[in-house]
Order: structure tokens, then C-alpha cells, then sequence
């Protein structure tokens, strides 16, 4: 099959898979899936890791923080320097990358060495999420784009259903080592269906360093950002110490929180789904609406907490906030301009700054003594500040409107 210029999606012409969309999207939905698993795994792991590397728990929680500190670094850092390359040779790169520092977590026994490779195991996260989006994207019509992006992001989702409940049963029953292991081997498998899957792509005509670069020069693409990095924190804020949080207030054993995390998965690929539909209809009042949903459902993690059952409902309730996602993802699409593989990557910079953001604060709001439904108070007022960042965003656009490229 010939190259396709990407460039020419201007016109609105269709990629073509060579074994068809949907197994190109399912390719890039299982680099989704062990990105997702990778990630959302060390939540379900708390408690092993910090006995297991003679830490606390809010200590073992930097190691969140520290994949988050990766993503954001390396969102930008490949966005830029892989500008001029083939996106699909992009791809298969980031996601072996991905298949070996994850591999090197689960060989490690010392707490600094986990949290160096969780860092380096960030960095192929935002630049694989945010080109692998306008891969897809650019498979479908302009009106099922958000659809197409939703379906990629299917992987992460599943992922908080099936893979990091199973790497929090590995943990708490085997060797949280393993959980790593099964990550490094889902990336090698995601490399082999790209390989198959996916057509040969060129970067977009005329891309640089410099032409991506300038999507910084634009207000609107940095209050998408901060809508991402505060309004996500909520979610994260929650997700990050649900484990510790289950086992002492609600006495949880350690066999049933992974079946409170598939719960909270499930909330997640349900908001995903949703959230796609409804962007594609209305954005902005999408935007609008789902952040104060997470706003009301995660007040509501502070009096169910100590009810196994309440708790459990509203961890479905906070995963649904991944609705979100698309939304912002097809934001920044709108407003990044001709930078879009910079843009696209940074929303994943962005929602792992959220990661760090509200993994730091909900871990200080515990060590201070605020308790273990602490997190709610502080995923509440993050998803607040995100919903004021974007209404401060549409205010401007009303007065200096943006031109959407096509």
C-alpha cells in the first residue's frame, strides 16, 4: 500500500487501514490497554509495594506521582522531536519503550529504583495516547471523529477493569513484580498489532519542531490544559488511595477492593462511551456538565466511605468522570491549530499532572490527619477549579472566537 499523506485530512480524506479500521483501532486500543494497566496498577498496589519496599503508604504514593512526572515530560519532549517521522514508526518506538521500563519496574527491589523506572515508564504515555488519537481520528469522518478517539480509549478504561484489579490480585496474593511483567508483555503484543495493523504514515506535510511548538503561543490551548490538569485531579484525587482508604474505614479484605476497582473500571468505560456521544453533540455544555458531576460525586466518597456498599456505587459514580477525557482530547483538537500532534500529546501531560496533582494533595490531606475520606474534600475542589478554568476559557472565546481547523 502506498504512503497516505496525512496533511490531506484537510480535505477530509479517510486513512485506510490495510486489515481495516477496526483492527487498526483495536491495535492501538491494546497499547491503550497496557498503558491503562501500567498506570491505574500501583493504585490497586499501594499497600504491597509500600511493605514490600519498607515504606508508608503516602510514601510508596510518590510513585504515582512520579509516572505522572514522566507522562508530562515526555508528552512534549517526543511530541516535538518525532515531528517529521512516520507516525505508525512512532508508535511501535514509544510502545516498546513502554514493554521494557516497565519490564525493568518489575525486576527492581529498591524504592529508588522503582520510582526512577516508574518516571521513564511515563514518558512514552502522553506522545503514544496523543498520536495514536489522531491515528484514529483520521480513520473516520469529521462527526465521528470524538467516536474514534472513544474507541481507542476503550483500552484505558478496560484496563481499570480487568488489568489493574488483576495486578492489585497479584499483589496482595503472588508478587506485585508480576503485575509489571504482564505489562511489559501487553506492550510487546500491542508492537506486533501495530505492526499488522496499522498503514504506513508519514508525518503531516510541513511539520517541524518549530510548527508544534507553536501551539504554546496559544492561550486557548493552555486553559484546555489546565481544564485537563485540575478538573482530572478530582478523579485521581479518589483513585490513587481507594485501596488503604477501603481497607481501613469500610475493613475491606484485600481480595475484594480489586472487585470495588473493576467497579470503578466499569464507571470509566461506561463514562468513556457516553462522554464520546455526548461531545459529539454539544462539547462545551459537556464539558460544563460532567465537571460538575464529579464535583457532587466526589463530595459524596466522604459520608459513603465507611459503607462498603455506598462506597462502592460511588466509585462507579467518580469512574464515570473519564467521560471527560474525549471531551478534552477533541478540545484541544479545535484549538491547537496546525500543532496538533503537540497539542494532542499535552492533554495526556495534562491529565498526569492531574494524576500528580491529586495524588500529592490527597497524600498530604491523609498525612496530615484528615483521614482516609480526606480525598473526597480534595477531588471536589479540584474538579470545581477545572469547571472555572474552562468557564474563564469560553468567556474568552466569546470575545476573540476560534477558527477550528478542518
Amino acid at each position: 500500500m502506498s504512503e497516505i499523506d496525512v496533511a490531506t485530512l484537510s480535505a477530509r480524506v479517510v486513512l485506510t487501514a490495510p486489515h481495516g479500521r477496526l483492527a487498526a483501532i483495536l491495535a492501538l486500543a491494546t497499547g491503550g490497554f497496557a498503558i491503562g494497566t501500567g498506570e491505574f496498577a500501583i493504585m490497586g498496589l499501594l499497600p504491597a509495594v509500600a511493605k514490600n519496599l519498607h515504606t508508608t503508604v503516602p510514601s510508596a504514593g510518590w510513585l504515582i506521582s512520579a509516572y505522572a512526572g514522566g507522562v508530562v515530560v515526555g508528552a512534549p519532549l517526543f511530541a516535538v522531536l518525532a515531528a517529521r517521522l512516520s507516525r505508525r514508526s512512532v508508535l511501535i518506538g514509544l510502545m516498546l519503550l513502554y514493554a521494557v521500563f516497565n519490564i525493568l519496574t518489575g525486576l527492581s527491589h529498591r524504592y529508588d529504583m522503582v520510582l526512577l523506572f516508574r518516571f521513564l515508564a511515563g514518558l512514552p504515555h502522553g506522545a503514544f495516547f496523543g498520536i495514536g488519537a489522531l491515528v484514529a481520528a483520521s480513520m473516520v469522518e469529521r462527526r465521528e471523529r470524538t467516536r474514534a478517539v472513544g474507541q481507542m480509549m476503550l483500552g484505558l478504561t478496560t484496563a481499570t477493569i480487568i488489568g489493574a484489579p488483576l495486578a492489585a490480585w497479584c499483589g496482595a496474593f503472588i508478587d506485585w513484580h508480576l503485575s509489571y511483567y504482564m505489562v511489559g508483555l501487553i506492550a510487546l503484543l500491542c508492537v506486533a498489532g501495530l505492526l499488522w495493523a496499522l498503514p504506513p504514515i508519514p508525518a503531516q506535510t510541513g511539520a517541524s519542531p518549530l510548527t508544534e511548538l507553536g501551539a504554546l503561543g496559544r492561550v486557548q490551548v493552555w486553559l484546555a490544559l489546565g481544564t485537563s490538569a485540575v478538573g482530572f485531579g478530582g478523579l485521581f484525587a479518589v483513585y490513587s488511595y481507594i485501596t488503604p482508604a477501603l481497607m481501613h474505614r469500610t475493613h475491606m479484605s484485600a481480595a475484594v477492593v480489586p472487585l470495588v476497582l473493576s467497579v470503578m473500571g466499569l464507571g470509566m468505560a461506561a463514562g468513556n462511551t457516553v462522554g464520546a456521544w455526548l461531545v459529539d453533540r454539544a462539547p462545551k455544555r459537556a464539558v460544563i456538565g460532567l465537571l460538575i458531576w464529579d464535583t457532587i460525586v466526589l463530595l459524596l466518597f466522604v459520608p459513603a466511605l465507611p459503607f462498603a456498599w455506598a462506597a462502592t456505587a460511588d466509585a462507579f459514580l467518580i469512574g464515570c468522570g473519564v467521560a471527560l477525557a474525549p471531551a478534552l482530547q477533541t478540545r484541544l483538537m479545535d484549538v491547537a491549530g496546525d500543532a496538533q500532534s503537540l497539542a494532542a500529546s499535552l492533554n495526556h501531560s495534562a491529565f498526569n499532572t492531574a494524576n500528580g496533582l491529586g495524588a500529592a494533595l490527597a497524600g498530604i490531606a491523609i498525612s496530615a490527619g484528615y483521614g482516609w475520606s480526606s480525598p473526597g474534600w480534595v477531588g471536589a475542589l479540584l474538579a470545581l477549579g477545572g469547571l472555572l478554568v474552562f468557564l474563564l476559557a469560553l468567556f474568552l472565546e466569546r470575545k476573540h472566537p476560534i477558527e477550528v481547523p478542518a
